[in-house]
């Protein structure tokens, strides 16, 4: 099944506002938006399907428009399910292409991934960014469920994100996981962890070094995860966890958030929250 989502802000009486969205089925977005007075648009897309199947295609599209602000969320966990039909494995895929323009802000940090026994999943991200544009991308990727005995039991993910500033490549990830050509608990890999997430943050306006402190003191204080945090060669930076469990991780990324939407709003003009 082929499934596309758009959605495209722009800003009116300096708050943002939906200037076009389309969802064909199992998608649907929501407006989510608690404060109608801040300039802040939060959207939340919502799937009427369980999880994703073997064949799906997900084509998304989002533009955040000239001095806009949008938070996107989603509603759950999203599942991989089994994708061997006892033939073969066709596998599914996403495409997801996002464009910040000049002086927007954009904010993105799914729940984890889990795939199922046999799933096979390939994603590519496409961000295009303005150089004053302002994003927070965030990925959780799990072993599988762990409680039916399927952890690290898929068949292959791969997760490229290809972030560009004025249609120049500054920032590649590429994610292959494929356990069963190589180990995901081993040393160099996971190492005993069952899940792994990132997290990045470009901000033109940001000092780093009080940001990275700030977030570094933050992260030291939750138990049982492993941090890294590095500065990009743009002005930003990567965050990498590794944890025992999603809910944690994602409850993680979602307070670093918060905490950066905070020092971001202390910079920006009062028409962009």
């Amino acid at each position: 099944m082929i499934t596309k989502l758009n959605i495209e802000t722009i800003l009116r009486n300096n708050k943002t506002i939906l200037a076009d969205s389309f969802a064909t089925s199992p998608l649907k977005i929501a407006n989510i938006t608690e404060n109608k007075q801040a300039g802040l648009l939060e959207l939340m897309l919502m799937s009427s399907s369980p999880g994703i199947l073997n064949g799906d295609e997900y084509q998304l599209k989002i533009y955040v428009g000239s001095n806009c602000s949008l938070r996107l969320k989603t509603q759950s966990f999203q599942r991989l399910f089994n994708m061997h039909d006892g033939i073969d494995t066709k596998g599914a895929t996403q495409i997801f292409e996002i464009t910040v323009a000049e002086n927007a802000f954009f904010c993105y940090i799914p729940h984890p991934t889990v795939p199922h026994k046999y799933a096979s999943f390939s994603n590519v991200n496409s961000i295009y960014l303005h150089p004053t544009s302002k994003l927070i991308w965030g990925e959780i990727i799990s072993c599988g469920r762990k409680l039916n005995g399927e952890i690290f039991q898929f068949t292959r993910l791969r997760i490229k994100t290809e972030i560009f500033v004025e249609s120049k490549l500054v920032i590649k990830e590429n994610l292959l996981a494929e356990p069963a050509k190589t180990p995901l608990s081993s040393i160099g890999q996971w190492e005993g962890y069952s899940h792994q997430a990132s997290l990045f943050i470009v901000d033109d306006c940001q000092d780093l070094g009080i940001l990275k402190g700030l977030l570094l003191a933050f992260l030291q204080q939750q138990k049982f995860i492993e941090v890294g945090i590095s500065e990009l060669h743009i002005k930003g930076l990567v965050i990498r966890l590794l944890g025992y469990k999603g809910e944690q991780l994602y409850a993680c990324l979602q307070q670093i958030a918060d905490l950066v939407m905070i020092k971001m709003e202390q910079k920006m003009e009062p028409h962009v929250a």
